[in-house]
């Protein structure tokens, strides 16, 4: 049986179908992304996975026992509960099993037969096992320390922003390990590293996921199954985003007349993808196996690592010369720019020019400066020291907070505010309806308030808005965020067609490098460098140099481990198995006798099958194999704990 089977379930909000008659399951293992496009039911369909939506019919099915955690877009905390206890909360019951697991381990020590004893003792190692809560106090620090929370550990979580909070609750969430776990727009608030580490933990830990997201590079690391929600149905694909592409684009292609304009979209962004990534793919595996080659000539030879490392300082060098054309207009010469905000030094010592044909991203880990940046750029913020000297030109601002919208005004107004129904878009003047269709708009939203807009609606007005501006250089601070991919698809079009100037910051590596020609990448401490490579190939070096780096340090710690050994012991459960393996194995042989005899008896085997049989036997030897080598190894290591006591 699947963990979760939903069966002709249908969900109407009054008269609007939202979804009709739909067949979902999912089982353990699985990780499943929605898809689909602003209002299609993605978050319908969570919370009904949920149980905390009833559909209007069908039916629900669970296993017994099952625990559904769900990250909510707006978590609840206790007044007055410090973030380090925010996440603890929801680990009481993991915490208060290892206790008694740790205890129940110290009373088997004396009193190895009781059957009550041994029978809780191995419920709880399940239990432990299975959400992987050997060591919580670790993992607690390590998943506060990746979601730089670490400052805030000790302050009031309510008094975090909305996306700390998030995050907060993603941590918690993800340290309770809950047989499934349904994530909504989970990287929404994490920059790249933290993404890369949530994508690492959801892989290690085997999580069975149900999620939503825009960040097409983490539905490609992670999913291994699409469902898309078109037209109040459920479409199945195999695999990731990129895979999704593929299948997408055949089923359109039967449909090519109906979808020309999404049919385009899709080729366009197949085409760019098959270019853009897979022709850097071949480059990445080979440095990737050459990265293997050098781990196993390191333990023989560290120098190789370094000589890696120099390989790679060089490649990432050689993306970092200047070329841009000189003969552009110049938009803003950055001489000495140094900006602190009290004690932090956000952006020290930095030379930069912006030419009227540059796409910059700007990139780096949270808190470093990105935006602080923009609005220096912007003349909101005075520079510390240096100048920026600007030429003449106008600027269209999209930032995260839509201040370019009148939450009073309907559509209409707000893109004909002097009357009328038609608006100029770059030069060509068209009909305010054909218009917003382009972004998705149906006529109904035509006299619809701004304000009661969700926020992704809201950021499609802002930037279909921004696109009907006559300007120079269009600077946007995290334009994707709440964006549903198909959104996200027109804005990656409208800024491809663009003639000026683009100034980006975002996480979305996708979006990043499909767009971008340049990188300004914040490296902390006020350092900025400029590169020409591709995100997520400068992601990748660096990634390198880090892991060399680690091995550079683990060689160095293995020496000194050498020089003064860490004592040996036996754990609890290998004295256990010390116990019982030689009884378990003297069972087997008697078992394999028994069935070897067997074979060898036409009469014996005749009555059993001799391939049954055979198989049979196969069996028993492999788990025989398995518990001799098991018992060997526990006996190699009492001897070097017996060696070492006699040492000493």
């Amino acid at each position: 049986m699947a963990l979760i089977d939903l069966q002709q379930i249908s969900k109407h909000y009054e008269a609007q179908k939202i979804l009709e008659n739909i067949n979902f399951h999912i089982d353990e293992g699985e990780r499943i992304v929605i898809i689909g496009k602003n209002g299609s039911g993605k978050s319908t369909l969570m919370k009904i996975i949920d149980g905390s939506l009833q559909p209007d019919t069908g039916e629900r099915l669970t296993k017994q026992n099952l625990q559904i955690k769900m990250l909510s877009q707006r978590p609840n905390f206790k007044n007055g509960q410090s973030v380090k206890d925010a996440i603890k909360d929801g680990l009481k019951e993991l915490i208060d099993a290892k206790k008694r697991y740790d205890k129940l381990s110290i009373l088997l020590a004396d009193d190895f037969n009781n059957s009550a004893l041994l029978d809780e003792h191995a419920k709880l190692a399940h239990l432990l096992d299975h959400h992987r809560a050997w060591n919580l106090d670790d993992k607690i620090c390590r998943v506060i320390e990746n979601f730089k929370l670490q400052e805030y550990e000790d302050k009031p979580v309510l008094l975090l922003s909305g996306g700390e909070q998030r995050r907060v609750a993603l941590a918690s969430l993800l340290l309770q390990k809950p047989d499934v776990l349904l994530l909504d727009e989970p990287t929404n608030h994490l920059d790249v590293y933290m993404v890369e580490f949530l994508e690492n933990l959801l892989l290690k830990e085997k999580f069975t996921l149900i999620l939503i997201s825009h960040d097409r590079y983490f539905i490609d690391n992670i999913a291994t199954k699409s469902i898309e929600i078109e037209d109040c149905k459920l479409k199945e694909f195999t695999g990731g985003y990129s895979s999704y592409l593929v299948q997408k684009e055949e089923i359109l292609r039967t449909m090519q007349k109906q979808h020309d304009n999404l049919l385009r979209l899709v080729r366009a962004e197949n085409e760019w993808y098959s270019r853009g990534v897979r022709a850097r793919l071949k480059r990445n595996e080979g440095r990737k196996a050459r990265l293997m080659q050098l781990r196993q000539d390191a333990k023989i030879n560290p120098a190789k690592i370094r000589k890696m490392s120099v390989e790679l300082e060089r490649e990432s060098k050689h993306f970092n010369r200047d070329k841009s054309i000189n003969k552009q207009k110049m938009l803003f010469e950055i001489e000495d720019l140094q900006i602190s905000l009290g004690d932090k030094l956000l952006v020290d010592n930095f030379n930069a020019r912006i030419l009227q044909k540059d796409v910059i991203a700007i990139v780096g880990p949270n808190g470093s400066g990105k935006s602080t940046l923009l609005k220096a750029l912007l003349g909101r913020i005075s520079p510390t020291k240096g100048t920026i000297k600007c030429g003449d030109f106008t600027i269209g601002y999209f930032d995260q907070h839509r201040e370019m919208l009148d939450d009073d005004k309907d559509l209409l107004e707000t893109f004909c505010p002097n009357g009328g129904d038609r608006v100029d878009v770059w030069g060509k003047n068209m009909h305010v309806y054909g218009y917003l269709k382009n972004f998705l708009f149906p006529r109904e939203f035509l006299d619809k308030k701004i304000g009661i807009l969700s926020g992704g609606e809201k950021n499609r007005v802002a930037l279909a808005l921004l696109f009907t501006k006559k300007v120079d250089i269009l600077i946007l601070d995290e334009p994707t965020n709440d964006l549903d991919i198909p959104t996200i698809n027109i804005l990656e079009e409208q800024l491809t067609h663009f003639q000026g100037a683009v100034i980006i910051v975002s996480h979305d590596r996708y979006f990043v490098d499909k767009i971008a020609k340049k990188l300004l990448i914040f490296k902390g401490n006020g350092d900025i460098q400029e590169s020409y490579q591709p995100y997520t190939q400068y992601l990748q070096v660096q990634k390198e140099l880090q892991e060399l780096c680690n091995m550079q340090t683990i060689h160095k710690e293995k020496i000194t481990r050498a020089a003064t050994p860490k004592p040996l012991k036996l754990t609890f459960k290998e004295k256990i198995a010390l116990e019982k393996l030689p009884l378990e194995i003297d069972e087997l042989e008697k078992l394999i006798d028994d069935k070897s005899r067997c074979l060898t008896d036409p009469q014996c085997y005749e009555d059993i099958g001799i391939v049954i049989l055979a198989d049979e036997l196969q069996e028993l030897q492999d788990i025989y194999e398995q518990k001799v080598e098991e018992l060997l190894n526990i006996e190699e290591k009492l001897e070097q704990i017996n060696n070492q006591t006699t040492i000493v």
